[in-house]
């Protein structure tokens, strides 16, 4: 599944859900994203597989000194490798030096680092087809998180106080096929006395363990027998553990977020339970909910063990990256992606059970208003089809949209299409069909086929292997039937798509009865018939979004959300270019003309960025959260241009609005008392 970034530095603080370039969301989307990605590139389904590096299993002995941030491991690697190979490549963090590598036999072995990071080692004998070999891997290291990683701007591995976390995506030990190669893990960690450690595959209460420093520490122990993902060790200073319901499902958290812990394991327990019962048990009961420190990626995912950012334990926003990870348990743990080509399959559907909790929790209407937003992502850089996306960086904004947005998308049409008993069936059909290993596109399109009973080639060719998404316009006439019969409305469904082929729902009120029928939209041109007894006065193509459709107010969002990935990534003159893309589609946007207001801001430009802070409140108010951010930040520019009353008056009104969105009227009072000062460290 996935990461972001080509010339991308994502930013080291939190961004918290929608508005503000300290609370822009950065999409739930594209650092969760960073997990899950595969990564060598996959032939084409049709052809061959080449023989590549496989690893099934690990053994690793580590020892984690947090006061010199330093990392000693003894890792065995079992694998097998292509027939004749003269070298083979292990992915590797390049802060860690490796002192020896040697095989089975004891012989010590060449290796030699890549440009691109990797190390490349030579075998003393041949390998054989098909045959298992055991080299072991020497290696130390200091990782502080402020070294180079292996990914340029994301901070995967921190060896510290009071939490250390070692991602699976760090490479701290030698890996392979990211999110596509499966592995089981024996791990020993240990740690400074008082520290508990968590990874896959407990073997139950730490025991006493001597360190190289001579200092006293705890060795915990794991094994995960299951072909699977459990690389990833976080280590902190947590209070005791805090759960609900059966006690399956713990919490840890620090100190400092405790206060939230009963309400955070109410909630991790629900989800749990809720996807549980909607996908099929989970491969294992057990669930640890750990918080990791709020400079390293929003969430992170293995076998048994969920986290996330600290500062999103107590936050609304959290609530659903939590359904996210925890999600991952099945799509993505349970099973993965065969190729990088097929990562819209465990990436996609973690994205929509999150907005699947969304809509059992708060209605359908709340989860449609999330949808739009996924729409949005699904649709910014579809130029590729997924069935190609494998050739594109997957640390980019292009994989991370089109394989977690218009994934969620695919998987929203597919049970618009097929109908939710045979859709739920599916998602549970691929997981037991599938568990404990990897699955393409083709395998589940047999699955829905066989659930729902329908031939779905040309829905799968038409969002897998085809790229944009119809926008519909509706031409029809209504006539008068005798004899009191009512009315027949003839009309044509337009779309400029010309291989599209899908079910749309077509919705005639009337001054009676609402009429609903689904029209096999194919091709560019499709006619229908729909006789009524109340004369039509609206006709609605589409009308409960089941449809991923090109629309005026879509195109705004995407100008939008392709805006604040490049805030982003510090490209402020991007970022200007596409709000204003987004204001020349809709001049009234009021969440335009807001962007354009922070971004202004941030440059202290503070005559224009009020400007567009006054437009953002002439404009069309949505989303409503608008009105009362606008306010707090025009009262923050009066106070740093020496105006305090008319500071004090914008607080007021913002107070006014009653819209507490992200704390905001919390935050105007405390202004109110206290004028705002730009932090120093800006």
């Amino acid at each position: 599944m996935t990461v972001m970034m080509t010339a991308m530095r994502a930013r080291r603080q939190t961004m918290k859900h929608e508005f503000g370039l300290g609370r822009l969301r950065c999409g739930l989307g594209f650092l969760v994203a960073a997990l899950f990605v595969a990564a060598p590139l996959a032939a084409p389904a049709q052809r061959a597989e080449r023989p590549v590096l496989t690893i099934s299993g690990y053994t690793i002995d580590a020892e984690l000194d947090t006061a010199a941030h330093h990392l000693a491991a003894k890792v065995g690697v079992t694998f097998t490798a292509p027939e004749n190979a003269e070298v083979v490549s292990f992915g590797f963090h390049p802060a860690l030096k490796v002192a020896k590598i040697s095989d089975d036999a004891g012989k010590v072995l060449t290796g030699e680092r890549s440009a691109d990071g990797t190390i490349r080692v030579a075998p003393a004998t041949p390998f054989v087809r098909g045959q298992a070999v055991h080299w072991t891997f020497e290696y130390e290291g200091i990782i502080t998180g402020n070294d180079d990683g292996p990914v340029e701007g994301l901070k995967l591995a921190a060896i510290q106080e009071p939490i250390t976390y070692l991602l699976y995506a760090a490479r701290w030990f030698p890996t392979t096929g990211f999110m596509t190669n499966r592995f089981t893990a024996e791990m020993h960690i240990r740690v400074p006395q008082g520290m508990r450690v968590f990874a896959s595959g407990s073997l139950g209460s730490p025991r006493p363990a001597a360190l190289a420093t001579g200092a006293a520490g705890d060795q915990y122990d794991f094994k995960w027998t299951k072909p699977g993902f459990p690389g990833t060790v976080i280590a902190g200073r947590y209070v005791d553990p805090v759960s609900a319901g059966p006690g399956n499902v713990k919490v840890y958290l620090t100190v400092s977020h405790q206060k939230s812990a009963t309400e955070f394991a109410q909630t991790a327990n629900k989800q749990f339970d809720f996807f549980t019962d909607k996908f099929g048990a989970p491969e294992s009961s057990r669930l640890n909910v750990v918080e990791i420190p709020d400079d390293t990626l929003p969430a992170v995912w293995a076998p048994e063990l969920a986290a996330i950012l600290g500062s999103r334990v107590g936050d609304k926003s959290g609530v659903r990256l939590l359904a996210n990870t925890i999600a991952h348990q099945w799509w993505g743990s349970e099973v993965s992606p065969r190729t990088l080509n097929d990562a819209w399959i465990t990436n996609g559907m973690a994205r929509y059970s999150e907005l699947m909790y969304l809509e059992d929790e708060s209605g359908r209407n709340a989860m449609y208003a999330a949808l739009q937003d996924v729409a949005a992502g699904a649709l910014a850089y579809d130029t590729i089809p997924l069935s190609s996306i494998g050739r594109q960086n997957p640390f980019s904004p292009e994989f991370q949209s089109m394989t977690l947005e218009k994934g969620a998308m695919i998987f929203h049409m597919l049970r618009g299409v097929i109908g939710d008993k045979p859709f739920l069936a599916t998602l549970k059909g691929a997981l037991s069909q599938y568990t404990d290993s990897s699955l393409r596109s083709s395998d589940l399109e047999k699955v829905a086929e066989a659930q729902s009973q329908q031939q779905l080639t040309p829905f799968f060719a038409q969002w897998i292997d085809g790229t944009g998404a119809p926008q519909f316009t509706n031409k029809y006439a209504v006539y008068r039937l005798g004899n009191n019969k009512g009315f027949r409305t003839i009309g044509e469904i337009d779309q400029d798509l010309d291989l599209f082929r899908m079910p749309v729902e077509l919705r005639v009120d009337t001054d009676g009865k609402t009429e609903t029928q689904k029209i096999d939209v194919v091709g560019t041109n499709s006619q229908y018939v729909v006789d009524t007894f109340g004369r039509p006065r609206r006709i609605s193509i589409d009308p409960q979004n089941w449809v991923l459709k090109a629309t005026p107010d879509l195109q705004v969002r995407i100008a939008i959300l392709k805006g604040q990935q490049l805030v982003a990534q510090g490209d402020l003159t991007g970022a200007l270019a596409e709000y204003q893309k987004a204001l020349d589609a809709n001049s009234q946007s009021s969440l335009a003309a807001y962007r354009i207001g922070e971004v202004l801001f941030s440059q202290r430009n503070y005559q224009a960025s009020v400007n567009s802070y006054r437009d953002a409140l002439r404009g069309d108010g949505e989303p409503r959260w608008t009105e009362v951010w606008s306010h707090i930040q025009l009262g923050k520019i009066f106070d740093l241009t020496g105006q305090r009353d008319r500071a004090v008056n914008e607080y007021r009104l913002a107070v006014q609005t009653n819209d507490n969105t992200q704390g905001a009227v919390n935050e105007a009072r405390l202004y109110l008392q206290k004028p705002y000062k730009r932090p120093e460290t800006e």
